[in-house]
């Protein structure tokens, strides 16, 4: 423990963020550098509890009192090594993880958590610019070769994991770059994508194959990967949205999400489209359905191109500022949280039930809803919900976006093909070393879990590379951060 009394002395501080009329001129990270001298101090408000309940938040098992320590210290570079035991691309948790580790927090009972996620940031930001973090090729290969489809986190850390066990590993993505939806579908003020392909240039020196543009099942067929490969593991994440059933949604102006975000960061890299196929908020009254991560995404997007107003509807009511009595620490809070892209505008209203959309000439021009009260759970366990007579409303609605959620991974083609089990919510069914239905096979991330976070992601990869490995070889010293 750096200074027993840290957390008396100091307080909890984030990194400053570019004022709004800045940031909404450019899609650039809207965090401001931390100093030295205040990392340290946050650092020293880590308590080194004897139960380090952080670690239980963290899907990884982050060594967070650890590397806290170190960099209280001054020894980052052994903090970026405590970083990196356990947590293969420290600068993508460090910037767009909620952070349960720090909702565990003890310091979180009555007082503000450390600030676990922004500490991770600055090691590993660090650790780039003094160039710590090299290509470290393994020093041995074991002749077996491995395929990984999909190229988001989980398959990111999965091929890490396995290529530094000596495996020859390929990485499959069909679109046209690496990362998944790191790279195609968080906007740039969140995650800039030249933090995701530092990190992919530094797995291809190290030996790993990247084939963009090649959809398993598709142009590349499933047999292909069987006859070439000592094991497969799938990691294409689950990408079937959510929809929403109801009278005018074939009008035009209506579009997933994820549709709009991935178009806006393909404009930021170059890429053009014609005005007719082009998504955009520019003087558009938006419409978001959805109220969490995705849909502030929007929010934030819709902004930076000009929208007129934005709304973003949620059907659940609006979540308590501080814990009820039901969700105690440790705990995840269920609380109202609100974003970077919240506090540069927009309305934000909760209880709503969209019931039909209607158009002029094919287009939509309003969202036809009502309000809902909630009561006691029915006997599924479910809140019961009532629609409010007399509350009907109608709003003007040039562009809607789903914000939604994604039900399942798509079944077609690749998943097909391969013939492995699918559990209740469609989701690929695995054992605990990820192992699908069909021996060498292997499953991880939201293909396996289901929506879920970055976090959950790297940890899953990393456990199907356990996996993969004790297969391949019998026995493995690679880390199984997951135990079911």
């Amino acid at each position: 423990m750096g200074k027993s009394t840290g957390f008396t002395e100091f307080i909890r501080q984030v990194p400053a963020r570019i004022p709004v009329k800045d940031r909404l001129k450019n899609y650039q990270e809207i965090y401001l550098p931390w100093s030295e001298e205040l990392s340290k101090n946050q650092g020293a408000r880590c308590m080194n509890c004897g139960i380090p309940f952080c670690h239980s938040g963290c899907p990884l098992g982050n060594l967070i009192p650890d590397w806290n320590d170190l960099v209280y210290r001054g020894e980052w570079k052994e903090a970026l090594d405590a970083l990196h035991s356990t947590n293969n691309f420290p600068e993508f948790t460090g910037r767009i993880c909620p952070a349960p580790c720090e909702a565990a927090c003890t310091l979180n009972i009555n007082n503000d958590p450390v600030t676990i996620e922004y500490i991770e940031k600055a090691i590993a930001d660090k650790g780039w610019d003094e160039g710590w973090i090299t290509p470290h090729p393994p020093t041995w290969r074991s002749g077996k070769s491995v395929a990984v489809v999909g190229s988001g986190p989980a398959g990111m850390a999965a091929a890490a994991q396995l290529n530094h066990a000596g495996h020859l590993v390929t990485l499959y993505e069909r679109s046209e770059v690496i990362g998944g939806l790191l790279r195609l579908g968080i906007p740039d003020f969140k995650l800039e994508k030249n933090v995701v392909q530092r990190r992919v240039d530094q797995m291809a020196a190290e030996g790993v194959t990247f084939v963009t543009n090649a959809h398993i099942g598709q142009n590349v067929p499933v047999a292909e990967l069987k006859q070439k490969f000592d094991a497969i593991v799938l990691t294409g994440g689950s990408t079937v949205p959510r929809d929403l059933d109801v009278p005018g949604r074939e009008l035009d102006g209506i579009h997933p999400a994820m549709d709009y975000l991935t178009m806006q960061n393909r404009i930021n890299t170059g890429t053009e489209f014609p005005d007719s196929e082009r998504i955009t908020a520019e003087g558009k009254h938006v419409i978001i359905l959805g109220g969490g991560d995705t849909g502030a995404d929007c929010l934030g997007t819709a902004h930076r191109q000009g929208a007129l107003s934005v709304h973003q509807f949620e059907l659940l009511p609006e979540p308590p500022v501080e814990r009820n009595d039901n969700n105690p620490w440790p705990q995840w809070p269920q609380i109202l949280r609100s974003s970077s892209a919240h506090e540069e505008g927009g309305v934000r209203d909760y209880n709503i039930q969209t019931k039909s959309f209607t158009g002029f000439d094919g287009q939509v021009t309003k969202l036809h809803g009502i309000r809902l009260e909630w009561g006691p759970p029915d006997e599924t366990g479910r809140p019961s919900m009532k629609e409010l007579e007399g509350t009907e409303f109608e709003i003007e609605a040039d562009l809607v976006l789903f914000a939604l959620g994604f039900l399942h991974p798509e079944k077609n083609g690749m998943l097909d093909d391969f013939g492995v089990e699918l559990d209740g919510r469609g989701n690929v069914s695995t054992n605990t070393d990820r192992m699908t239905s069909v021996p060498g096979v292997f499953a991880a991330g939201d293909m396996h879990r289901g929506q879920s976070l970055v976090v959950w992601a790297l940890a899953e990869g990393r456990q199907a590379a356990h996996g993969v490995d004790k297969y391949l070889m019998g026995t493995t010293e690679l880390p199984a951060p997951l135990a079911g």
